[in-house]
Order: C-alpha cells, then sequence, then structure tokens
C-alpha cells in the first residue's frame, strides 16, 4: 500500500491509501478524486487520465512505453518530463508518497 497525493487543478489534495497492484487512476477512480475520468477503463486508449508527476517523481518512475507516448500525443496542454497517464502506473511500495497534480482538463 502506498500514500499517494492527487491534487486537482484548483490546489485541492487528497492523500490516500492505494494498495499494491492497482494503478494510481484506479486509486483515484475507487477514491471518488475529480480530474482523472478514465474513460477507457485502464485501456491506454485515451488520455482521460493525464497527469503532471511532481518533478522530484518523474525519473522514480518505469519509463513511458511507445502506447503511453502516443497517447500523451491527445491530452490536454501535456509537458514533457512530467505528463503521464496515471492507468500505466502500477502502484508498489517503491511510489510511496508520489504527488501528482490533475491539468485544467482532459480531453
Amino acid at each position: 500500500m502506498a500514500k499517494i497525493t492527487y491534487i486537482e487543478h484548483n490546489g485541492t489534495e487528497h492523500v490516500v491509501d492505494v494498495a499494491d497492484g492497482m494503478t494510481v487512476m484506479e486509486g483515484a477512480r475507487d477514491n471518488g478524486i475529480p480530474g482523472i475520468e478514465a474513460d477507457c477503463g485502464g485501456a491506454c486508449a485515451c488520455s482521460t487520465c493525464h497527469v503532471y508527476v511532481h518533478p522530484d517523481w518523474f525519473g522514480k518512475l518505469p519509463e513511458i512505453d511507445p502506447m503511453e507516448e502516443d497517447m500523451l500525443d491527445f491530452a490536454y496542454e501535456p509537458k514533457p518530463g512530467q505528463s503521464r497517464l496515471t492507468c500505466q502506473l502500477k502502484v508498489t511500495p517503491e511510489l510511496e508518497g508520489l504527488v501528482v497534480q490533475m491539468p485544467e482538463k482532459q480531453i
């Protein structure tokens, strides 16, 4: 289990425990956190679970695979070195303290 901080675009923070093996997207969905729509249900077929990863964390995450990189092209205002899709981030104990911020909107 890892504590993950989700920050809405307006600055509202939600700190939740997310079970190992789940995705960061599932943690948001299961805890009713607004700002992550997850229209495709985690299939990496849209960009509606896009977030900006806190700079301290970006290099600690698994590399972006080509499919996620392609989907990020459709995200709202992606930022190189910060943008990730939460459906592609599996929770492990190493993600304890991860901080992600939602963009202004999802598209």
